[in-house]
């Protein structure tokens, strides 16, 4: 029969994880110690199989074993060993990063798109003109011939009445009373109360 040999310490001279774990949860910082000694590893690497950024896994396996430093009153024997629930907290904090990396990245796309995006008030304000222009448009077919001429020289051209008389070859007072008319019919069309 073969004779098993170990290398350093016996395996049995030193407390198996969930003892010493019990330790840490007493405040023992030599515990502790050994208990970081025992898990660093495995947790930096369930740590780097979630995350895939070595700098980020370093940083979450650090946050992992300073909380298992303040949570070791919490583990339970009776519900797994002292690793799995080491490693547990490894893989829910490396999750963790993973959806506020993901959720940073999603509040700062939000946030370029409505940089993008128009003010409330300046897209109310294009919508209302569009609907007054579509409405000025309508009432203007309301009009006879004669008075849309009038009326589109002096307002939308800028021309005087003396030009539009001018550029229609009509009296001045027959252009005045177009206008007026014309005016008067668009103010009744579009609601206008004097």
């Amino acid at each position: 029969m073969k004779e098993v040999v170990y290398i350093g310490r016996h395996p049995s001279a030193e407390p198996n994880l969930e003892q010493m774990v019990g330790r840490v949860a007493l405040g023992d910082e030599e515990a502790f110690a050994s208990v970081y000694d025992r898990v660093a590893g495995p947790v930096l690497g369930t740590v780097r199989a979630v995350l895939r950024d070595h700098a980020q896994s370093e940083e979450v396996a650090q946050e992992v074993l300073v909380e298992v430093w303040r949570t070791a009153p919490r583990y339970r024997a009776d519900l797994g060993t002292a690793m799995n629930w080491i490693l547990t907290l490894a893989h829910r904090r490396a999750i963790d990063r993973v959806r506020s990396v993901e959720a940073a990245a999603a509040r700062d796309h939000k946030a370029a798109l409505l940089a993008r995006t128009p003010d409330f008030d300046q897209v109310t304000e294009q919508v209302e003109a569009r609907l007054e222009q579509e409405q000025v448009r309508r009432c203007l077919r309301t009009l006879t011939e004669v008075q849309r001429q009038a009326v589109t020289l002096a307002y939308y051209r800028g021309l005087t009445y003396r030009q539009v008389a001018e550029a229609l070859t009509l009296p001045l007072g027959t252009v005045k009373t177009r206008l007026r008319d014309g005016l008067i019919r668009l103010r009744d069309c579009l609601g206008v109360t004097a």
